[in-house]
């Protein structure tokens, strides 16, 4: 699966797996709309995030904005910082920003870019099946670092996969992301990465 140089001229620099994986950025959006059920999930994250007034929240693998925007757009007493390796994927979702008419602090970068307990909620959507699973641990323990002392982590991504999902899985996620970082997602390993990180020996 090919992936993109998140920077130019350093020494083994960072990749990422873009918003589609193998297909068209330009066709996430749309793809997300026809594939999952986008509004139901987004309103449910964003239900659980529960947001105040005056908060900081930093959405890490923000894509084409589509999350950090309905965010803004219901609570726009809160800061929104949208973090994302993909210039692409910056410029789609800085474009919706502006037709929406909201202010979101775009940045371009990793989780690891995130100033420690900066953020009192840190969310992530679609991203973490598409990441290594070294990448996976060292994404949630930024996101964790990032976190305010009694901060929330909003994650929401493929978790175990099973009879005509797990089918349904293989012929969509994998065929666009690959098998290597999309099975262990399939095989259920978020729960336990996460459970790991927020609670360390």
């Amino acid at each position: 699966m090919p992936e993109r140089d998140a920077s130019a001229g350093a020494q083994d620099p960072p990749t990422f797996t873009p918003p589609l994986g193998t297909g068209d950025t330009e066709d996430y959006d749309r793809a997300i709309r026809i594939w999952t059920r986008e509004l139901r999930w987004r309103g449910a994250m964003l239900d659980l995030l529960a947001p105040c007034a005056g908060e900081t929240i930093a959405d890490v693998g923000c894509g084409t904005g589509s999350f950090a925007i309905l965010l803004k757009k219901q609570h726009p007493e809160v800061e929104v910082i949208a973090i994302d390796p993909d210039a692409q994927a910056l410029d789609i979702a800085r474009n919706k920003a502006s037709r929406a008419g909201v202010e979101i602090d775009w940045r371009q970068g990793f989780a690891d870019t995130l100033p420690p307990q900066d953020a009192d909620a840190v969310t992530s959507s679609l991203v973490f099946h598409q990441v290594p699973l070294a990448g996976k641990r060292s994404g949630l323990v930024a996101m964790y670092h990032a976190l305010k002392p009694g901060g929330r982590l909003v994650l929401a991504d493929y978790g175990r996969q099973g009879g005509l999902m797990r089918l349904l899985f293989r012929l969509t996620v994998q065929r666009l992301d690959g098998v290597k970082d999309t099975q262990p997602n399939a095989d259920g390993v978020l729960p336990g990465l996460i459970a790991d990180v927020a609670s360390p020996e």
